[in-house]
């Protein structure tokens, strides 16, 4: 039996950049490349026979899993005036807001630990 663990990380190798920048697009006058937040994981699992003296109590297990997102952030911009980068405001709005309000509730707890 194969370890699953090493064949699910072997299949993954291959992402990384590709998955955060596109490839190139042309358009008259210029290229863009897109640029996404992205990120996986994935798991496993495996199994064995347990054996009772003679006898075979047990079979064998196996298991996987593995998951994945990618939020578009924006794209470079390469045209006559230079390169520069073009947010996708709804994405980062998306990601924003939650890690705002995270911070606001720290820093209001932080706030009322510190006046005690």
């Amino acid at each position: 039996m194969s370890n699953l663990s090493l064949d699910l990380a072997n299949s993954f190798k291959s992402l990384g950049v590709s998955t955060v920048y596109g490839e190139p697009v042309e358009f008259e006058g210029g290229s863009l490349i897109p640029v996404a937040l992205t990120w996986y994981g994935f798991g496993a699992g495996e199994g064995e026979n347990i054996e009772d003296g003679d006898e075979n109590v047990a079979g064998s297990g196996s298991g996987g899993g593995g998951g994945g997102a990618s939020i578009p952030i924006g794209a470079y911009v390469k045209a006559a005036d230079g390169i520069r980068f073009e947010p996708n405001v709804v994405s980062l709005l998306a990601v924003g807001i939650p890690a705002i309000w995270v911070t606001g509730k720290a820093l209001a707890r932080i706030i009322k630990a510190l006046k005690k």
